[in-house]
């Protein structure tokens, strides 16, 4: 997976298997340095909508900070 640019950062929409649901997390990155993450966020029914979730935060993170 590779990571999506927002505004001069690296962030990351992770999917974290649990059964038969999907754990959501986020982080940030900058050249390759670990900014930020977020931790379980929430449980999704799918990968796809997990991962957007981390995304969300991420994005979401860089603009509260930047």
């Amino acid at each position: 997976m590779e990571p999506e640019r927002y505004r001069g950062y690296e962030i990351w929409g992770h999917v974290i298997a649990q059964d038969e649901r999907f754990a959501a997390s986020g982080t940030v990155t900058r050249n390759n340095e670990l900014i930020q993450g977020s931790g379980i966020l929430a449980f999704f029914a799918t990968e796809e909508e997990a991962r957007a979730a981390g995304i969300e935060w991420a994005r979401a993170w860089v603009d509260c900070h930047r």
